[in-house]
């Protein structure tokens, strides 16, 4: 099995077989999951001298899917992401740091017009051929930010004290990624 310091080449998000998604506490009580369908990202990885890697990702923000048509829109509002005004959320790595199988990834996080930096550490899942003669390699990944970094501030008080939405977002990642040839 290829170990992550041995992998190299340029790779490109596939998108049927990966997930960007996102938890966030609603009522203080229950958790809300979410995912973006559009997105598109690359890499160049060289992972015996990771600061030579690069890293771009890009995210339709209209794309954004909770499983319930009304909080969608309420999210995708001038309340929250204001997709009219900032349809992309972006990522740009900066930083590659390898620790066995693991890469942590430091880059600056774009949303909402605000761009904060922001480390995701990676575990490497592996590598493979799929049927159709591709090389692909898997990424598991999440962090957590606060959406009042990025201009995210509108809350409803709840009669029992606290907030509708937390501001703590959990960013999850499961990546499949088709090498290049």
């Amino acid at each position: 099995m290829t170990q992550l310091n041995e992998l190299k080449g340029t790779f490109v998000l596939d998108p049927a077989h990966t997930e960007i998604g996102f938890v966030t506490r609603h009522a203080m009580i229950t958790k809300v999951r979410g995912s973006f369908g559009q997105f598109e990202g690359s890499a160049t990885v060289d992972g015996a001298n990771p600061e030579s890697s690069t890293l771009q990702v890009t995210i339709q923000a209209a794309s954004l899917d909770t499983r319930n048509a009304d909080r969608d829109a309420h999210v995708r509002s001038a309340d929250f992401l204001d997709v009219e005004k900032f349809p992309t959320i972006t990522f740009t790595g900066t930083d590659f740091v390898v620790d066995g199988e693991t890469v942590s990834v430091t880059g600056d996080l774009t949303v909402h017009g605000v761009t904060k930096p922001v480390t995701v550490p990676f575990e490497f899942t592996g590598e493979a051929k799929d049927p159709f003669g591709n090389t692909r390699v898997g990424f598991e990944g999440s962090t957590e930010i606060k959406r009042s970094d990025f201009g995210l501030t509108w809350n409803a008080a709840l009669e029992t004290g606290g907030f509708l939405v937390a501001d703590k977002v959990v960013l999850e990642f499961e990546v499949s990624a088709i090498k290049q040839a």
